[in-house]
């Protein structure tokens, strides 16, 4: 049954609070200052206060406050003798309800004395009632400030001593925010005795949420894993005594809110989220925490909290003295490093969506539009390994195309809301080239065509043949083998092309450090990052982080066979597609080429190879009719990448002549010989191969200089 409003006592009559202790110390706020205002006009004037409600006139402050002592008696005369103020003492003394409610409930946790209850009070009046900003100036002898302060409080209440004990920042109510004191450190006698809004709200309208708190619903099924339960059991038996911090640890796109509030559940407790944008800054932060220990509720912090670079000042050196558990989103627990130890509770796993999860997510949120889209659902919900919030955006971004959704719709908007940030670690790379555009031998150019089969694949065997558990859900590990410019990188392109891949290349100068662990660091952002989404990551040169792992002489070798191991375990839980490319393959530990489903040597082109290298080198624009391509591919034994750096000089040096001879036009140049075999001088010069007349044979007179 709700409780009646009753009259609080204040200058303004329609103001009215349930909690009738409440309402009993706003009274005493109001009645005080009533009464003290009978005193100012006898002080100051001589006179009792006249009738029409007019306020006393000011008086020197400094004479005001000296006067105390000589005035004290008769001051406690005034009140006994004249007829108003004794009226309000009086009422003053009217009898004090039964502890019951909010406010006793407050007073008896925090230990309150009667003096620091009649300070909440004060505050929580001026809060509330706007009459009472020119009352307290005119008692303070000060215009400008319409406001009630700890030197009002003390001049109010009967003993000064017990107000002084209160004024500091160590007292319950500064440090659990329920008076601001303008936010400073500690207190003074001047600063404005401010009750934050968010406090008012909760003592005045205990059934009523702050901007910036919202309630999350309990589940209604388990949302928690066997140990996730067992850890919220331990949080029913330790209800918060002072700040308490909950880890959630979760994939990137986790629904935290129904961990938190099932965990809060299990001891009979509710949860509410705070706000994205609310700030971290104490004056923002406190008032509402301090708002959800009032309520008896915990609080879920958002989840950009954890990192710690984002905020100049740890969100939780604001809670110190709040008793409010506070669950943090994690994706990792080094982000746990600075929380002090005592306030952190033990890590909550939240339970993450698995492949069927995902599906049946998917299928959901779709409902009548899902059908037709099964394979695609089936593909995404492999491909993106993406949890509930992730999920709900994509399926928003679908529903909302209005058209009956694609296949095709369905997994860009999967991408598109897949992009993973792997900093300056790793690059985005857009594929260039097509299968058919790369010459192999048939069995390198078959074993590329296997790759990309069984990446086409993985969704079927995995999760209807059954091979998920088994593997782990891990994608391909592919080795690269070859020498400089023999197709390594590009192949990759093509793979990512032809299965609409992201395709990132690690900047191995990046992620390579010096000191000691930073390179696992490093190699740990790229595969968590990766690790939503289906990507392909392109490790060029990969022998300078994949080398043989080495006995150990000295810490240097201990701690690069740390690399290696860890490596090793993340390509194993790896889910996409990783290509390592090196030219050594001799450098590789043995213990890759065991992990590792397919290896594709890349040799040198043979001479077939060399003359599709060569038709294919030169851009569709130029005019190469005149080249004899069997001799070029029969007589210099290069590769693919060199012959297309000797394409491209050869047509740069044509277009340049045309040029200067003002014979450019909009048709196709015309390439020849002389400039092409200038250009494999070059070439030749550059690997430091021998470049004589006799190399060139019938055409060494057009190969320029000997």
């Amino acid at each position: 049954m709700r409780a009646t409003a009753r009259p609080a006592n204040l200058l303004n009559p329609a103001l009215a609070v349930t909690d009738a202790q409440l309402a009993w110390w706003l009274g005493q706020a109001s009645l005080r200052l009533r009464r003290e205002v009978c005193w100012c006009w006898h002080q100051r004037t001589g006179g009792p206060a006249p009738g029409d409600g007019r306020l006393p006139p000011l008086a020197d402050p400094a004479q005001e406050s000296l006067d105390l002592t000589r005035h004290q008696a008769e001051r406690e005369r005034f009140f006994a003798d004249d007829v108003t103020a004794r009226y309000l003492g009086e009422q003053l003394a009217a009898h004090r309800p039964a502890a019951a409610g909010r406010w006793s409930r407050l007073a008896a946790e925090l230990r309150l004395s009667d003096a620091a209850q009649f300070l909440l009070a004060l505050g929580l009046a001026a809060r509330v009632d706007a009459a009472l900003g020119p009352v307290c100036a005119a008692v303070a002898n000060d215009l400008t400030r319409p406001y009630p302060t700890l030197a009002l409080a003390q001049r109010l209440w009967d003993d000064a001593m017990e107000v002084a004990l209160a004024a500091h920042a160590g007292h319950p109510l500064f440090t659990h925010g329920l008076l601001a004191a303008g936010w400073r450190e500690a207190p003074d006698w001047q600063t404005p005795l401010e009750v934050p809004a968010p406090v008012a709200g909760a003592l005045l309208h205990p059934g009523a949420l702050p901007e910036g708190l919202s309630l999350l619903r309990t589940p209604a099924g388990d949302a928690l894993t066997v140990d996730a339960a067992a850890t919220a059991q331990w949080l029913a038996a330790h209800p918060p005594r002072h700040m308490q911090i909950v880890p959630l640890l979760g994939a990137r796109g986790t629904d935290y809110g129904e961990g938190a509030a099932a965990c809060s559940a299990k001891g009979g407790r509710a949860c509410a989220r705070l706000g994205d944008e609310i700030s971290s800054e104490r004056g923002s932060l406190l008032p509402l925490a301090s708002s959800a220990w009032l309520a008896g509720l915990d609080l879920l912090v958002p989840e950009h909290w954890a990192e710690r670079a984002a905020h100049a000042e740890p969100w939780f050196g604001a809670l110190a003295g709040v008793p409010v558990r506070c669950y943090l989103p994690i994706n990792d627990t080094t982000q746990l490093q600075g929380i002090p130890s005592h306030a952190l509770a033990p890590v909550v796993a939240v339970a993450q969506l698995g492949y069927a999860g995902r599906a049946e997510a998917l299928r959901a949120a779709l409902g009548l539009r899902a059908q037709g889209l099964e394979p695609a659902i089936a593909e995404a919900a492999r491909r993106f390994r993406f949890q509930k919030q992730t999920l709900d955006r994509v399926t928003a971004t679908v529903n909302a195309a209005g058209a009956r959704p694609t296949p095709e719709l369905l997994l860009a908007a999967c991408r598109a809301h897949g992009a993973i940030q792997p900093g300056t670690l790793a690059q985005r790379v857009e594929p260039r080239f097509g299968l058919d555009e790369l010459v192999l031998p048939a069995s390198q150019a078959r074993q590329v065509a296997e790759i990309v089969r069984a990446m086409r694949a993985l969704t079927r065997v995995h999760y209807q043949w059954g091979a998920a558990r088994a593997w782990n859900e891990g994608g391909l590990s592919v080795l690269f083998a070859g020498g400089p410019g023999t197709g390594k990188t590009m192949a990759a392109e093509a793979i990512g092309r032809e299965l609409a891949l992201p395709l990132y290349r690690v900047d191995l100068s990046q992620v390579v450090n010096k000191y000691i662990g930073e390179t696992e660091k490093n190699l740990k952002q790229v595969f968590d990052a990766a690790e939503a989404s289906d990507v392909v990551l392109f490790f060029d040169e990969a022998d300078a982080l994949f080398g043989r792992r080495t006995d150990v002489k000295d810490a240097h070798d201990r701690f690069a066979n740390i690399e290696v191991s860890y490596l090793l375990e993340r390509m194993e839980r790896f889910k996409g597609l990783a290509i390592l490319s090196t030219n050594r393959r001799k450098d590789l530990d043995e213990a890759f080429t065991r992990r590792l489903r397919y290896i594709v040597e890349f040799p040198m082109p043979g001479e077939p190879e060399r003359r599709r290298i060569w038709e294919q080198a030169f851009p569709s624009g130029a005019d190469i009719s005149a080249l004899d391509l069997e001799y070029l591919a029969e007589h210099f034994e290069l590769s693919g990448g060199h012959i297309r750096s000797i394409a491209l000089n050869a047509c740069l040096q044509c277009a340049g002549r045309e040029l200067e001879a003002g014979e450019a036009g909009d048709g196709p140049g015309a390439v020849g010989m002389p400039e092409v075999l200038t250009a494999v001088r070059r070439e030749l010069e550059k690997m430091g191969r021998p470049a004589h007349a006799g190399v060139f044979g019938r055409y060494a007179g057009l190969a320029g200089e000997p």
